[in-house]
């Protein structure tokens, strides 16, 4: 597999066409519009800028692998040489549906179809296709190009052939990838998002304050960053989508989303993406000052 076309120029889409391209794979950049695959260019352009300071690559790498990227704002002619289709659309259910029957439409007949999907069922997308046995999870993690794992989901469908081929790609990205059944959350966020939920729960419930949370979650727990941190990171709509896809999924409480995530949601207030969650990023993108709600 050469030819890789990645859909959605956002936070993930723009990470794993980076990812590819600076591996040599001839990668296709795919968006709705011109401006969004332009803002993704420009933050791999930042990101390669950032290795560059840290001595980890040349500018002459830089400059091959932004030569390796070629956008498109049509999905049938960004697809049309493809070998693999990673989609990393938004995490919306819907969406991803309709775009995978786009896929299977224009894409070669041989191609594999993937999905950077972090809770939906890979075989639901796969249904939505003629060939389910080509259709798998591929759940990077952000920031791609730094996260060494790989979650390869397998849908009820996919083939042996289809899923060792995807593992070993994973490999030659330079990534550890991880095989796990297609259940929703599968097992990075049906063990991440619980958690995240249950601090937002501490917090809507009054037992401590959103730095002493975090606090007690990095010095106490070792994580580098405290689960409210976290969830601004990953951005709160996308957290109150898993957690909804997994209630939905699983009809168990525990899954349930705090109606104060719900609230933040509403409210827009969705982390670092709109420059308040938990925390207030108006002056910094680190999570120094707590949000005016929560202080």
């Amino acid at each position: 597999m050469k030819n890789i076309t990645v859909i959605g120029a956002g936070t993930m889409g723009n990470g794993i066409a980076h990812t590819f391209a600076q591996k040599g794979f001839n990668v296709s950049l795919v968006d709705i519009s011109q401006e969004a695959l332009d803002r993704g260019l420009g933050t791999i352009s930042k990101n390669l800028d950032r290795m560059i300071a840290r001595e980890k690559i040349t500018e002459a790498d830089k400059q091959d692998t932004l030569n390796n990227i070629t956008t498109y704002t049509d999905l049938k002619e960004g697809v049309q040489q493809a070998d693999l289709v990673v989609e990393a659309a938004t995490e919306n259910v819907d969406l991803k549906l309709k775009i995978f029957g786009q896929m299977d439409e224009f894409a070669p007949a041989d191609c594999i179809l993937a999905s950077n999907t972090s809770s939906i069922s890979i075989t639901q997308l796969g249904a939505a296709t003629s060939r389910p046995e080509k259709v798998i999870g591929m759940h990077f993690m952000n920031p791609v190009p730094i996260m060494k794992l790989v979650e390869i989901i397998r849908g009820y469908s996919t083939s042996d052939e289809v899923t060792k081929s995807i593992m070993d790609m994973s490999i030659q990205l330079g990534k550890t990838p991880t095989e796990v059944n297609d259940y929703p959350g599968f097992v990075a966020n049906r063990i991440l998002m619980p958690m995240i939920n249950e601090a937002i729960e501490t917090l809507y419930n009054g037992v401590a304050g959103v730095q002493e949370i975090d606090t007690v979650m990095k010095l106490g727990m070792a994580h580098p960053m405290g689960p409210l941190q976290l969830a601004d990171f990953i951005g709160l709509d996308v957290c109150l989508s898993i957690l909804e896809v997994m209630y939905d999924g699983f009809k168990n409480p525990k899954y349930a989303p705090c109606p104060l995530l719900v609230n933040m949601v509403m409210a827009g207030k969705k982390g670092v993406k709109s420059g308040e969650g938990f925390y207030d990023y108006s002056e910094s993108k680190k999570a120094e000052k707590v949000s005016s709600s929560f202080a």
